[in-house]
């Protein structure tokens, strides 16, 4: 029997996330932000010692990465031209700049769920519970879907389009 349970960090945390994606040839290149939100799937063949899939109280931790890597940041990829430009504005205290490998609402929730998945091992719940997704949403209208594992790893369906006007 395969136990499943889920974790929302919503939209109230206030993860005001400011972001580009420098290749897109629409409004998308340009800064923008979103309170971000987070959901995560878990499951367990077996529950702990309490009955539980995860200790909701454990999350202390990721919740912290997740403000010091969203919250009133700047994400910016690590491939995008404009850098240079935007680690000044950083050194000039204009914007909390957070380097990383790409940029959007995919990339976010690859970024999230293998946070995830360190969380887990660190905080004792691997390998007898694992992450099944980690899903990152801007708003009501967009969000998008990693599967640890998974060939196809960015899952989003058309009605939650990431690339649709924001």
């Amino acid at each position: 029997m395969t136990y499943r349970c889920t974790k929302t960090f919503g939209h109230d945390l206030g993860l005001s996330a400011c972001f580009r994606q420098w290749r897109a040839a629409s409004h998308c290149a340009f800064l923008h932000g979103y309170a971000l939100a987070a959901r995560l799937e878990f499951e367990a063949e077996v529950l702990d010692e309490r009955h539980w899939v995860v200790d909701f109280g454990s999350f202390g931790p990721l919740k912290e990465w997740l403000r010091q890597t969203f919250d009133h940041k700047t994400l910016v990829a690590s491939d995008d031209p404009q850098l240079p430009w935007l680690r000044e504005a950083h050194a000039r205290g204009l914007l909390d700049l957070v380097e990383v490998p790409a940029t959007g609402c995919e990339a976010f929730a690859r970024l999230v769920g293998e946070a995830t998945q360190r969380w887990l091992v660190q905080a004792g719940h691997a390998p007898r519970c694992r992450l099944v997704s980690a899903e990152v949403r801007e708003h009501g209208a967009n969000a998008a879907r990693w599967l640890p594992g998974d060939a196809s790893s960015a899952d989003a369906s058309p009605s939650d389009d990431s690339t649709a006007d924001g």
